[in-house]
This record gives C-alpha cells, structure tokens and sequence, in this order.
C-alpha cells in the first residue's frame, strides 16, 4: 500500500496505480478492504478560525483530533461523526458520507461541508467550494464528493463549519411495552416543536431522546417532551450517563462480534415492515433506528449467505451500505441516478481508476 506524505507524492501514486482505493484509518473495514493507497500522512489541522466558527484539516486527520480542539473553544462538529473513538478520519467520514445519531435536528455531513481539494483519476487536483460560509455559485463539488465511495477523487483536504456546544445535555429514555406505542411516540416526537438533538428507537420497544441547550431552558424542556411520552416508564440521565448513551451508539457498542454493520436508509413510516422483514430472516438481529427512524443501523451475522442479504433488500426495495464485517459487496439493491453518475465519472475519472472491484 502506497502512504503519500503530500499531494505531489498522492499525484504520483494515483498515476502509477491501476486501481486506486483508499483508506483512512480502516475504520469501516468493508470499504476499505484491498485498499492501494492511504491518506494517514496526509494529517492535521491547516486553519482554524474559533471566531468564524470553520476550520480546513487535511483528509488523513482523525476526527477525535478536531473535536479536541473544537471543545477547547465550546464548538463541536454538529453531524455527530460515527466512529471517531475508533479513529475515523475527516475524509473517510465524508467519503462515507457518515453522520452520527445528531443529524436528526441539523442534518448530514454534506450539510456542513465548505469546501474540499482532491486529486481526480487522471492525477489532476481539483478544488471545489470555498473556506467562508457563503460561497459564490457554481457546481457543488463538496456535495457530490460527500457519500460518493472515493469514486470521484482522493480527498485532500476539507472545510467545515461548525457550531457552538450546548450548556447542558439530558437523555430521556423511554421503555414501552410493545412496538406499535413505541413508534406511535416516536412519530408524535419527530413532529413536537422540542428541537431534539437525537432521536433513536432500539428495538423491541425503547426509545432514546437527547435534549441540548441552556440550563436555565433545559427542565422545562424535559417536562414537555415527558408529556408527550406519558404513556411510558421514563429515565433521565445526564453527565457521563448522558454522554455514554450516545457514544456507544456512535461507536455501534451494540453490535456483537461476528457481525456486519450495514446501513440501511428507511422512512419512519416503515419501520413495521422493516422490523417484520429481519425477523423473518433471523430470530433476532441486532438493530437501531437513528435520525428520527429514517436510518436503520444492521448486525447481520457473517454467518448468514449473502443471497439472503439479497434477499432482504429486494423484498424491502432498498439499498444499503456495507460498511464493517466479512461482507464482501459494499452496496446491494436498487439505487437511482447511475446516468448522472456515470456523466460525473467521465470527468472526474476518465482512466476508470477508481472502480471498485
């Protein structure tokens, strides 16, 4: 494997690889398997203005190195990055198009995103977007970088924006008995005018919900969303309580060995069916449901074939992400928008150096 240690030597390596896959830290293991080249050298923070509230960090950098330094100065990176104490990077992060259980409230990576600088499939570096938040018009190269697998470029270097921290955090969590009231709560929750962080839905029947904000605000706050849920056996947890809940989710504490971690968009709206279909294929898989139930989170068991993976998703009609385990296909199911795809690739890959195998 090829480690650069700047753009010129990445310039190199991209025009003397036949295939180019790259790796960050290997965090996600399933999208990094035979990877060619690696971006860990290409390391740090380049720009950070606490005042304008962005900073540019080179691909390579992991993201618990920024959150340090953001936390020194009350800020913190909004989309709730999945994975980070494991030692995801910047750009393998936005290459996945990750966001961890806080995207409920202000969205996705692809949100916060500015700018970035790549080099393409024929070895050129490209630079899309800008460090300010406010950005001329033009096409938007950081938003199609973003969830794109590395098949538009080798990330270089990022911008972001980021925001000021909450004065206090409080997790309710909320038991029910079966999983029609629990999803019932759910929905009634999704639409309250809270401003909820976080919420999530782990089967059978609980649901977690993260309130941030200013102290003074935050009791009543928690009174509001417990009257929504009044028909459930309900626990806060604040400080380190608090804050364990959602590493361990972000972390995907939850998922036992032997497993593969899928992600799998949905709608609120079927999660009856979706929890119907994995139970039809296993007695019980380990599952969450994040951003409201319009992400499923997926164990599925290495020892289980991949024809019933298949199987899965053509019955639900969806498509989904491989992201850790023994799987060996990263995407399986229907997926839109190839022609436009392939109309990218032509630009930003002319030499087909960046297909996946």
């Amino acid at each position: 494997m090829l480690v650069p240690e700047s753009i010129e030597q990445l310039q190199d390596a991209v025009r003397s690889t036949e295939h180019v896959l790259v790796r960050g830290a290997g965090t996600k293991t399933a999208l990094s398997r035979d990877a060619t080249i690696s971006t860990r050298k290409l390391s740090g923070i380049l720009d950070y203005e606490p005042s304008e509230y962005t900073f540019t960090a080179l691909a390579g950098t992991p993201i618990a190195d920024i959150q340090s330094v953001l936390a020194e100065h009350g800020q913190f990176l909004i989309f709730d990055p999945p994975l980070a104490e494991a030692g995801a990077t910047l750009g393998g992060t936005v290459s996945a198009g990750l966001s961890g259980p806080g995207r409920f409230r202000f969205g996705g990576v692809r949100d916060f995103i500015l700018g970035v600088r790549m080099v393409t499939g024929d070895a050129r570096v490209v630079f899309g977007g800008g460090k300010v938040v406010k950005n001329a018009a033009g096409f938007d190269i950081p938003k199609l970088v973003t969830g794109a697998l590395g098949r538009m470029g080798v990330l270089v270097e990022l911008t972001f924006k980021v925001f000021p921290a909450p004065e206090t955090w409080t997790t309710i969590r909320a038991d029910f008995t079966e999983l029609a009231p629990t999803i019932d709560a759910l929905h009634r929750l999704a639409v309250a005018q809270e401003d909820l962080f976080c919420l999530d839905l782990e089967p059978p029947h609980r649901l977690w919900v993260r309130l941030g904000g200013l102290a003074d605000a935050q009791p009543a706050r928690v009174e509001r969303v417990r009257r929504l849920i009044a028909d459930a056996t309900v626990e806060l947890l604040t400080g380190e309580d608090d804050a364990r809940v959602w590493s361990d989710a972000r972390e995907f504490r939850w998922l036992p060995e032997e497993h593969s971690l899928i992600k799998m968009p949905i709608t609120s709206g079927q999660l009856p069916e979706v929890e119907a279909a994995l139970s039809a294929f296993f007695d019980h898989l380990p599952c969450r449901y994040s951003v409201g139930g319009n992400v499923a989170w997926i164990g599925w068991p290495d020892s289980l074939e991949s024809t019933e993976l298949n199987r899965l998703c053509q019955r639900l009609n969806r498509a989904i992400m491989i992201l850790t385990g023994k799987q060996s296909d990263v995407l399986r199911g229907p997926r839109g928008g190839l022609p436009f795809t392939q109309r990218l690739l032509n630009v930003f890959d002319p030499q087909s150096k960046f297909i996946r195998a």
